[in-house]
């Protein structure tokens, strides 16, 4: 009775007005329903964009200080935390511990569903026991409906390693302060809490609600690797030339950024070892490679400060 009072309070969970006939709509009328309230997400997320930025500074003196950031979630949510930590790694050139994902049924449910597995608690502990959490470090968990028992079991031990906890909900604020969360309340830095409304197909949060988490987590990684100088003016500088795709997208880097021919920029990056950044500044600077090192150790790496020096 306690979980169906839970699940009722929920927004995600409630019927959706603008769907109601959606079974007898045509394609064209399905897509179109399903488009205009992808629409009001971006709108529901900008609400919450001064909690999201005191989430960054969060994960950016995590990052500054030694610290991890990890995600935690289940189903939807679990993948989502998975997908955006593990495309950090070639896109900023991080190191895979540094940003990691865990999800309830481990790597098995990033494939398939394990439904049950959110209801893990001890499981949950566990698993984030193993990442070995100290006060360096974020914990961010993801959960639609906010009472996941799965995801609040692991910020309840993240909270006991003295870790900072950030939290995202696709229900308002209003029902994330319901007295029947309180214990997660009490565990929880930072709550993100986008209000995206009831789904389109009703309790269906891997719609609305995960793309809403999506472009959340979007904004929490790729905003903490420009605040650690992983970008150069708009462009990713810190890649790794792990395959030949990337090496070619480095050279266009190159030719981009110091407006140099297919040839030089070649030549420079097999100079500067496959490091970008390092490549950058030798052109600029007109310095060798040790000496482009030493500049960006720094500038905290950040390759903008260089040419104030």
């Amino acid at each position: 009775m306690k979980l169906f009072q839970q699940l009722n309070s929920l927004a995600t969970e409630k019927r959706n007005q603008n769907s109601m006939k959606i079974d007898v709509a045509s394609i064209n009328e399905i897509l179109h329903i399903i488009n205009n309230e992808d629409k009001t997400i971006a709108f529901a997320i900008e609400n919450e964009i001064p909690k999201i930025e005191k989430a960054v500074k969060l994960i950016v003196n995590a990052f500054q200080n030694g610290g991890r950031l990890i995600y935690v979630g289940a189903g939807t949510s679990g993948r989502l935390g998975v997908l955006d930590a593990a495309e950090c790694v070639p896109t900023f050139g991080v190191n895979k511990n540094l940003i990691s994902g865990i999800i309830a049924g481990g790597k098995n449910a990033l494939i398939q569903s394990i439904e049950g597995a959110e209801d893990n608690e001890p499981q949950a502990k566990k698993d984030l026991s193993a990442k070995k959490i100290s006060h360096k470090d974020v914990v961010c968990g993801i959960a639609a409906s906010i009472r996941t028992p799965y995801v609040n079991s692991a910020i309840g031990f993240a909270k006991q390693k003295k870790a900072k906890i950030i939290f995202i909900t696709t229900n308002s604020r209003k029902i994330y302060s319901q007295k029947h969360f309180s214990n997660l309340h009490k565990n929880v830095d930072i709550a993100i809490c986008v209000d995206v409304g009831s789904e389109v197909i009703t309790g269906s949060t891997r719609m609305k609600s995960g793309t809403a988490q999506k472009m959340v987590l979007n904004m929490l990684s790729t905003s903490s690797m420009i605040r650690i100088g992983k970008v150069y003016e708009n462009i990713m500088v810190d890649l790794k030339l792990n395959n030949k795709k990337l090496t070619e997208r480095a050279k266009k880097i190159l030719i981009t950024i110091l407006n140099i021919t297919y040839g030089e920029a070649e030549s420079l990056l097999e100079e500067a070892n496959g490091n970008v950044k390092v490549a950058i500044v030798m052109k600029k600077k007109n310095v060798s490679q040790k000496k482009a090192i030493e500049l960006l150790k720094a500038a905290n790496e950040f390759i903008r400060k260089i040419f104030y020096f």
